[in-house]
């Protein structure tokens, strides 16, 4: 079984719903957690851990570490597997898509995590001992100041360029005018300079409202809140059962990870639903569904992309990303964020304006007779029964 998360009118998180899983599933299409279990007499976490993880839908749930607590886990479990820590390690594939670790680790848990993470993958000081593992590309995946890069590391990217490597820049710098760089490429080595506004572009005309695959917008409270992760697992999760779905990048991180997109940041205003909607064209026919990264918020007072992305997707459904318990923006502390019913009716009325939208709704169900039953509590008190906070949001 899996589940979907439903919303009460007020944005209280309310009972799930059970979705059973596809006929042809098997337990590792529904996901393998594994969860580490502390020491004997301080298994309780854990194997709490471990059953909700099984009661909400996982395929496969493995609870591992000491021998002598899988001992005592033994006595108390059931359709869970248990596994020494040592051959745990071993069997960490690919299909283990949950790791949880928690109360009850234990001061050594630092080593099982760095080789759990490890995955035969190399962490090198300097650009000159990663060209000796022989890549084929270097991805600048930081965001310095400005968006530029620093003058002290064009000797680097240029000796990677003469070594046959291509680089992945979501910098405002065009590696690709750099006459020591240009000179140095050859058949095979390319400069993607990604952060460049794409030609040929025009205005925004709302032809997007015309495909017939869903498209779902991620939007959310803040800026720099997971709309991409959320995107990209939501994408993931469709393929593994069998949509027709694709991920559309709209910002550096994701056009590296998918392989394409467009920069909004680096498109000007007066095209930039034009450019959002130019890509959605582009991803849609043979699709069923497309999931748009979202950039920005309408919250945060520094964001421009929001409305672009809206109005060139053109999107059938909304998914609004939130932290819980945050109640002000992360950069402009003085902004409270409201109350996420309030955020939900927001990006639903502005996604609905002039009657471009029609239809689309936020990820939300209609609230049934218990649950207006139980808005008529205080939602502190719901909140801190049910989490353990004092939130009134």
């Amino acid at each position: 079984m899996g589940f979907t998360l439903n919303l009460t009118e007020d944005g209280t998180i309310a009972r799930p719903t059970l979705v059973p899983p596809p006929s042809d599933a098997h337990k590792y299409s529904r996901g393998h957690a594994m969860v580490w279990s502390g020491p004997p007499l301080h298994s309780g976490a854990s194997r709490l851990a471990a059953q909700a993880a099984l009661a909400v839908g996982a395929g496969l749930v493995t609870i591992f570490g000491n021998k002598d607590a899988l001992v005592e886990q033994a006595a108390h479990v059931t359709a869970i597997m248990l596994r020494g820590a040592d051959d745990a390690l071993a069997c960490i594939d690919r299909r283990v898509t949950a790791l949880a670790i928690g109360p009850g680790a234990g001061a050594g848990i630092a080593d099982i995590v760095c080789g759990l993470l490890k995955r035969d993958i190399p962490i090198v000081a300097t650009v000159a001992e990663a060209l000796a593992l022989k890549p084929t590309a270097l991805a600048i995946g930081l965001a310095p100041s400005g968006g530029r890069v620093p003058p002290d590391w064009m000797d680097d990217l240029r000796l990677t360029v003469r070594s046959g490597v291509s680089i992945w820049s979501g910098l405002h710098t065009r590696l690709g005018e750099d006459a020591e760089i240009a000179a140095a490429l050859r058949t095979g080595v390319t400069i993607w300079d990604m952060r460049r506004e794409p030609a040929g572009l025009v205005s925004g005309t709302g032809g997007a409202r015309n495909l017939p695959c869903k498209r779902v917008l991620f939007v959310g409270t803040d800026m720099a809140i997971g709309k991409m992760t959320a995107a990209l697992e939501f994408d993931r999760a469709a393929r593994e059962r069998g949509v027709r779905s694709c991920f559309v990048g709209t910002g550096q991180a994701g056009m590296m990870i998918s392989g394409s997109g467009v920069c909004l940041d680096a498109v000007r205003v007066d095209y930039a639903s034009g450019a959002v909607e130019a890509e959605v064209m582009r991803h849609a026919p043979g699709q069923d569904v497309l999931w748009v990264e979202g950039q920005g918020s309408l919250l945060n007072p520094a964001s421009t992309a929001t409305l672009p992305l809206i109005r060139g997707s053109q999107p059938t459904h909304l998914v609004v990303v939130a932290k819980a318990g945050v109640k002000t923006l992360r950069s402009f502390p003085h902004i409270e964020i409201p109350p996420l019913a309030k955020v939900v009716a927001l990006y639903e009325q502005v996604a609905a304006a002039a009657g471009a939208f029609d239809g689309v709704s936020a990820a939300r169900r209609e609230p049934t007779p218990r649950d207006r039953a139980t808005t008529e509590a205080s939602r502190g008190e719901r909140m801190k029964a049910r989490w353990g906070v004092d939130d009134e949001r």
